[in-house]
């Protein structure tokens, strides 16, 4: 049975941002001769490879990264206005298992990348041809050793990420560990889910496979950017081996029903610490492979403006996310850049930029706003030196405040006395907007976002229904003048503070508060401009002594990391992970009354929905119905 297969692979050159070619493979299962043609000589093995990683997901696009708007960070205009996201279907409670959205499993209804092209499955079955065919040193005579172990090892990577990302969606899933052929009996084809720690075992092993073949750094930069190395792959070992000593996945109880046909308990229901263990040697060992090449927290040093120290400090939080493989992060994505991202999450910045420019429909929640730090670096609502009581209190900016809000602006007092991270990260009504083409003018550009300001929510399909804008996201060398608006970057899967927060995190777990674990918390701490969190909990917090306990540390680890890594598409996983999703996402999603153009009336907090998590259903995704009548050895997820 011929399939043909619309492939879209990059070459090497697209990996440096040039374009793609648009290239048709056949693939033929079950012709020998057609497969051997791919593994002939080493220019169509790499073109092969190259399909194996047109299979990454789009991440750096918000309509394919689930966790851009399947939680409670961020809210979009409601019946599709601005764009079509099956994600924000799930954070309004409508998931089904008859059609499930986001669907990566069948890859439809956005699981599959764009197009829904680019379906899982067939990349983990790409993956395990190529393995296979390279690993006959007989095929593709033309390819050295060490670059036939590098192709190899890339592969292993691939096909092990393939199968987390689908393990942490769906819970236990089949192990495909060749590829199956076509014409192959029929209990072969009709595989089963495995047990979630044997898989995790065997895919531990698969990147331990890679590891050895990849090399720990890029130094061909002009033609090997984007390619997978050693760091990326202990990274992604690391942060799969968290997420299997979490809550949702350790020892879990609610997971009892989830059981084979034959009976077989895909969770082990027994609590196991030394899965944290085991994480926190992955993440230390990831962490030291990474900083030997060359990683270390971002700080943007080669800015030629005479800019407030503030200033400084909100660039350096955002441009360790935009700014061009910077070497904070480990693994970036060419696969997914980031024009139209920026577009969504951008507003306006004066009279001239215009709504199709700066489409502003990524809406942070008043919650997301909320959850950020006071600038003495503890929770509002802990904070034992100021009050934010009632957030419909208005107050104007003063001097003190002018680099963060427009003097003389007035604006809720939520958006005063905030962490620099909530203003480099946030923009709201009154906000302040350094980029580069402000030049050292560091109060050139603010947001006005009433209804009847020039950045207010008056655009039919380009709309904010916050109040609150995404400002990280988006690339200091943004302009509204001349040439191109957004400067496109790699989407950075895992930066440094990344894994810095999953060491203090897991460190908490196994040993408790010690002073390795704010060692790294604060290193995190220090670029955002904040004192560390003894200093801070001791001088500012109404519960001086928190960080003192494993289970207090946990809170603050755990808020640490939703900040820091906000908009980054962590903050999703994490929380589920954490088994706090039946609490974060039953609550309501509020901002403010955007479509009101008096300062009393905008300023007044509006609810947009009621969120509805059912627990446990609601922790792994559903199974379509069509995929458990075609494979009937598949059983339904707990709830559906």
């Amino acid at each position: 049975m011929k399939v043909a297969l619309r492939l879209t692979f990059c070459a090497v050159a697209a990996l440096v941002f040039q374009s793609c070619e648009d290239t048709f493979l056949d693939v033929v299962p079950d012709n020998v001769a057609t497969i051997d043609q791919a593994f002939k000589l080493r220019n169509e093995a790499e073109k092969y490879l190259f399909t194996c990683y047109s299979y990454i997901p789009k991440n750096g696009d918000a309509v394919y990264n689930i966790a851009f708007l399947a939680g409670d960070e961020t809210w979009i205009p409601p019946q599709d206005a601005s764009f079509n996201s099956f994600a924000f279907d799930i954070a309004r409670n409508l998931q089904r298992s008859t059609n499930p959205y986001m669907d990566a499993w069948e890859g439809r209804y956005q699981g599959g990348g764009p197009g829904d092209l680019y379906q899982l499955w067939d990349g983990i079955r790409h993956c395990n041809i190529f393995i296979t065919n390279l690993e006959d040193t007989s095929k593709v005579p033309d390819l050295g050793e060490a670059e036939r172990l590098r192709w190899i090892s890339e592969a292993k990577f691939l096909k092990a990420y393939y199968h987390y990302y689908l393990l942490r969606m769906y819970g236990p899933i089949p192990i495909m560990r060749t590829a199956i052929p076509i014409d192959a009996p029929e209990d072969q084809i009709q595989v089963p889910r495995e047990p979630i720690d044997p898989s995790i075992d065997y895919l531990v092993e698969l990147f331990d496979e890679a590891v050895v073949g990849l090399p720990p750094m890029i130094t061909d930069t002009q033609e090997d950017l984007g390619r997978i190395t050693r760091p990326i792959a202990l990274a992604v070992k690391a942060e799969m081996l968290t997420m299997a000593a979490s809550p949702l996945f350790n020892g879990n109880q609610d997971m009892s029903s989830f059981v084979g046909k034959d009976g077989t308990q895909y969770f082990n229901l027994n609590y196991e610490p030394a899965k944290w263990e085991r994480a926190l040697t992955a993440i230390k060992e990831a962490i030291d492979v990474a900083e030997a090449n060359g990683a270390e927290i971002f700080y943007k040093e080669d800015v030629s403006f005479d800019i407030e120290p503030i200033t400084q400090t909100k660039l350096d939080i955002r441009q360790a996310v935009t700014e061009r493989w910077n070497r904070e992060i480990i693994w970036a994505n060419p696969n997914s850049r980031t024009y139209e991202l920026q577009r969504l999450a951008m507003n306006q910045v004066d009279i001239t930029s215009n709504a199709q420019t700066a489409r502003r429909a990524l809406s942070p929640t008043l919650e997301t706003a909320q959850m950020f730090y006071t600038k003495n670096g503890v929770p509002i609502e802990e904070d034992k030196t100021l009050s934010f009581g009632d957030i419909t209190t208005l107050r104007e900016a003063g001097e003190d405040d002018q680099y963060n809000i427009a003097l003389g602006y007035r604006t809720s007092i939520l958006n005063f006395d905030r962490e620099p991270r909530f203003y480099a990260d946030l923009g709201f009504d009154g906000s302040v907007f350094y980029k580069f083409d402000s030049g050292s003018n560091d109060t050139r550009w603010h947001y006005e976002t009433k209804y009847k300001d020039y950045g207010g929510s008056s655009d039919a399909f380009n709309f904010n229904v916050t109040g609150y804008y995404i400002k990280k996201l988006i690339n200091w060398e943004q302009t509204f003048t001349g040439g191109t608006p957004y400067k496109e970057y790699a989407w950075p899967e895992i930066r440094l503070a990344d894994l810095y927060l999953l060491y203090a995190e897991v460190l908490n777990e196994v040993n408790g508060p010690t002073p390795e674990v704010f060692q790294y918390l604060d290193a995190v701490r220090e670029r955002a401009g904040l004192a560390g969190v003894q200093e801070s909990w001791t001088n500012f917090s109404t519960n001086p002594n928190k960080y003192t306990t494993k289970d207090g540390l946990r809170e603050i680890i755990h808020r640490e990391r939703n900040i820091e890594m906000v908009f980054e598409g962590k903050n999703y996983w994490d929380v589920r992970r954490w088994k706090k999703a039946a609490t974060e996402y039953n609550e309501p999603i509020r901002g403010w009354s955007v479509f009101e153009s008096t300062e009393q009336a905008y300023y007044q907090v509006r609810t947009l929905f009621q969120q509805r998590f059912i627990a446990p259903r609601d922790y792994f995704w559903p199974l379509d119905q069509n995929t458990l009548i075609q494979n009937p050895s598949l059983v339904q997820a707990p709830g559906w």
